[in-house]
């Protein structure tokens, strides 16, 4: 029986928790029998990460609760605050590590190392690239931010390991002390990475714009369906890893009836959530001229005046309402233009002494997808 993505993340969290339990057990019994101190501190450290993968399926758990009245779009956005949780213990390893080196720098001691230390080093960074890498490569293949910053997490320990080993043979063959020195640098890198790792989730919390691949690939699904000449406005809103909802707009001939267009957008949502995993909550309508041929003449003049101005993404929902005098469209300014609302005002005046006697509705629509 195949298992869910919520058990996936949790059994290997569990990988997590167990590998690091052995770890921190046998550097605190050889950091006990040795009088190691950096062994033993090394142990807590492996605890600290066992506790990422316990946050990772606490989050997990609480994620996964269904909807109800006060969160009625769930609680899928859980996983993205144990993200954040795990990012600050990573940042906090890094400064605490940089901390003791400068100490180390500024009051350098006499290292000891011995065999047995240097063999438990060994191993624990072979198991925690390992661990590292089991965890990258699954919070990848289940969008598990968790995940890849308890992968992250394990990946930099490895690396500290890696650099006291390296420090150690360098002392024990050529006398160079070099130990705080490296632990400095890697702290630094550490500290990048937790700072990369907590603002990454964070931009997703705040919201994100829609990942253009995804956002293609919904349009082009939505003008797949019979009827439709052109999807727009395509929202998507983050409620957590896949749980994603969203609306769209579609242009439809204006000689369509409202049962028409009632079974084209049934269609649409069936079909995006069948490709894509995405529920389309709301489908919105433009209407097109398909039998007004001074409509067509017109929208093609318009398109000149709108496309002859920089930052300009997109045009669409193009109506003339030839017994009111009305012409009304949507179009899309990048945020790169200074000034949008000035811009459209300025395709607006255009347009007017374009086409003398008709009102213009220009909407300044936001580019939030490709």
């Amino acid at each position: 029986m195949d298992m869910s993505r919520d058990q996936q993340i949790v059994r290997v969290s569990y990988v997590g928790i167990g590998g690091n339990v052995v770890l921190a057990a046998l550097k605190a019994a050889i950091g006990v029998f040795t009088g190691s101190i950096a062994i033993a501190l090394d142990a807590v450290n492996n605890l600290s990460d066992a506790l990422s993968s316990l946050i990772t399926i606490i989050g997990t758990k609480l994620a996964s609760r269904p909807a109800d009245r006060k969160h009625p779009f769930g609680y899928g956005r859980v996983e993205y605050l144990s993200a954040i949780i795990i990012s600050a213990i990573v940042l906090t390893a890094g400064l605490t590590s940089l901390r003791e080196s400068v100490a180390a720098i500024i009051h350098p001691t006499e290292p000891s190392y011995d065999i047995v230390s240097l063999v438990i080093l060994v191993i624990a960074v072979a198991v925690k690239v390992a661990l590292g890498r089991y965890f990258i490569a699954a919070g990848k293949r289940l969008s598990s931010d968790s995940l890849i910053a308890s992968g992250t997490d394990a990946t930099m320990d490895a690396v500290i390991s890696t650099t006291t080993v390296i420090a150690a043979i360098l002392y024990l063959t050529l006398g160079i002390k070099i130990e705080a020195w490296l632990g400095a640098v890697i702290s630094v890198v550490i500290i990048k990475s937790g700072i990369e790792m907590l603002t990454e989730t964070l931009s997703k919390v705040l919201g994100e714009r829609a990942d253009s691949e995804l956002s293609r690939a919904i349009k082009q699904t939505v003008e797949s369906v019979d009827g439709v000449e052109g999807a727009y406005d395509l929202f998507l809103y983050d409620y957590g890893p896949e749980r994603i909802q969203g609306s769209v707009h579609i242009g439809v001939s204006d000689a369509m009836t409202a049962a028409q267009i009632d079974s084209i957008t049934k269609k649409i949502q069936e079909k995006v959530l069948r490709e894509h995993g995405v529920i389309l909550v709301a489908v919105g309508i433009y209407a097109t001229n398909d039998s007004d041929s001074l409509a067509g003449q017109m929208r093609a003049t318009i398109a000149g005046i709108v496309w002859s101005h920089e930052h300009i993404r997109e045009m669409h929902g193009f109506y003339v309402d030839q017994k009111t005098k009305t012409v009304r469209f949507d179009v899309v300014i990048g945020f790169e233009d200074p000034n949008r609302a000035a811009t459209r005002d300025a395709i607006q005046k255009e347009c007017e002494q374009a086409f003398p006697g008709y009102t213009f509705m220009i909407f300044l629509d936001s580019d939030v997808s490709d």
